[in-house]
Order: structure tokens, then sequence, then C-alpha cells
């Protein structure tokens, strides 16, 4: 009888801890896919995917760090296509965070002022060719 007592608890154990180890999983590949949609949208702007756990090493979010571009007076055009880049990596999740909602938002911004400057400088970022 004894036996069969603890042969049923070491079961539920196993059981118990198959079950987190599942839940660990499918939250880790959760978070994981989210990271990596924001990744492969980011392309070269778009840093390494990093997963954050709790004190008991279940997956809690991640994150994917991003260049942000600045207005570059001498090339508004670079800037509007990386600032593009940024605001299609931050929305690509199917399921986009507050945070990456932020992130899209301060993109337009920067996006917005290189296309308004674009249009007061027609001539910014074009080249002189002068054949001497």
């Amino acid at each position: 009888m004894i036996s069969a007592v603890r042969m049923f608890a070491n079961n539920y154990a196993s059981a118990q801890n198959q079950a987190r180890q599942d839940m660990i999983s499918q939250r880790y590949n959760e978070i994981y896919a989210h990271e990596l949609a924001h990744k492969r949208a980011g392309g070269n702007l778009a840093g390494n995917i990093v997963i954050e756990r709790d004190e008991n090493g279940v997956p809690i979010g991640g994150h994917v760090s991003i260049k942000m571009p600045a207005l570059d007076k001498n090339n508004p055009d670079k800037t509007i296509k990386d600032a593009s880049t940024v605001i299609n990596s931050a929305m690509a999740p199917s399921d986009p965070s507050s945070q990456d909602y932020k992130v899209a938002s301060q993109a337009r911004e920067i996006k917005s002022q290189a296309e308004s400057y674009k249009r007061t400088h027609p001539d910014s970022g074009k080249k002189l060719n002068v054949i001497a």
C-alpha cells in the first residue's frame, strides 16, 4: 500500500514538473516569436533578441534593441527609410505591446520631421556632380 502511494506521489510530482516545463516552453516560444518578428523586420537596425526571466526561470518578456534614427539634414531620405524600418519593426508582431506602439510613434515623429525638412529643403542630400 505504501509503495502504491509513493508511486502515485512520484507520478503526480512528475506530471506537475512536466506541466511546468510545458508552460515555460510555450511561454518562451510565444515571447521568442514576438521578438523574432521585430528582429526580422528591423534588419540591420535591430539588435539581438533578449528573453527576460523571473527569479524562477520563467520567461516573462523580451526585447530587441533597435537603432532609432536621428534627423540627418544631409540625408533626409535615409532618415525617412530608417524611420520606416523602425515603424515596421515595432509593429511587426501580431500582438504589438504598448512599448511597441511607443517606439513606432517616436519613429513616426522622426520620419515626419525628415519629410518636412525635405519639403522645405528640396536640395538637401543632393551632391553636385562637377567634372573639372
